[in-house]
């Protein structure tokens, strides 16, 4: 399972179905959000397990690699992390998750939670990466990374599949982009069928850097979504299919993107994290406009915050 492919994609969900939830859609207005009425639909993955899309790309790269005895490690701002946590957990496998200083006290809480192994390595993304590699070096465990990976590609994938049963009419898709795991997967199943959307915050344009420079290249890594929108570089392994199959990067500002996470809560009642927000956060600040007619989703991809409590 190494090419990000739709039958790769199509068998990857049959693997991973028994331990990952169908996630619902949420019909909404943009009227209800105070912008001009145009009907949205809500793909709700915030509510998958673990709390974010990361779960399937974990599930398949464990059921179609051989584990050590060793376990796993990875590297994460939080919800990869959580979700390898969740994953190995649930299949009886020894997990160590390297986060860093950013990481919000809800996902290391959620890490720990599932039994896995937390250590904090930086301050940022990269140097998380860089201790987990070390680990990795010193005792033979599996590395499962955050978005460059054929089986972490495949397995987000599996919610483009998911969105084309769902919405088969759907004409966009707003996707959120940090390391570009999730948009590359999604864009792999739906090859230009769909007009796959970007959305990046302002202070790390990631996929926005790279389309212009033709390839992956450093951007800053800042905002109010750096625990899971921040990495140093977009992945080179989803790279050429973005510029194959995403339509357009449209990047958005931390106050909007507060702003729609507090919009999705007192308007329609779901709790997202900033980045699982971000790609409303477009629609809600006029970063993208739909022409009349279009027939748009958005997806909620994590609610792994501490925003609301009871």
């Amino acid at each position: 399972m190494t090419e990000v492919t739709r039958d790769a994609i199509r068998a990857a969900e049959q693997l991973i179905r028994p331990h990952v939830r169908h996630t619902p859609v949420l019909p909404v207005d943009l009227a209800d959000f105070g912008r001009p009425a145009h009907p949205v639909a809500l793909k709700l993955e915030c509510l998958q397990h673990s709390g974010s899309f990361k779960a399937r790309g974990a599930f398949t790269s464990f059921l179609t690699r051989d584990v050590p005895d060793a376990g796993v490690v990875a590297a994460s701002g939080g919800n990869h992390g959580a979700a390898v946590a969740y994953a190995a957990a649930r299949l009886g496998i020894p997990a160590t998750v390297f986060v860093p200083s950013v990481t919000s006290s809800a996902k290391a809480d959620r890490i720990r939670g599932y039994g896995a192994k937390l250590v904090v390595g930086g301050d940022r993304y990269a140097d998380a990466l860089a201790a987990s590699e070390e680990f990795v070096a010193g005792t033979g465990a599996l590395t499962v990374h955050a978005y460059d990976q054929p089986e972490t590609l495949i397995g987000q994938g599996t919610l483009g599949l998911e969105i084309a049963h769902d919405l088969p009419d759907v004409d966009t898709l707003l996707v959120a982009v940090g390391g570009g795991g999730l948009v590359g997967g999604i864009a792999a199943w739906f090859r230009g069928e769909v007009k796959v959307v970007a959305v990046e915050p302002e202070g790390a344009p990631t996929l926005h850097r790279a389309l212009a420079a033709g390839e992956p290249v450093d951007a800053p890594t800042e905002g109010i979504a750096a625990d899971s929108l921040a990495p140093k570089q977009v992945g080179r392994l989803m790279f050429p299919i973005a510029q194959q199959f995403v339509a357009e990067s449209v990047l958005v500002t931390d106050d909007a993107i507060a702003s729609a996470q507090a919009s999705l809560w007192e308007t329609a009642r779901v709790v997202a994290e900033p980045g699982g927000a971000a790609a409303l956060s477009a629609l809600l600040s006029g970063a993208y406009v739909p022409q009349p007619g279009e027939r748009v989703a958005v997806l909620v991809c994590g609610a792994n915050t501490t925003a609301v409590r009871f």
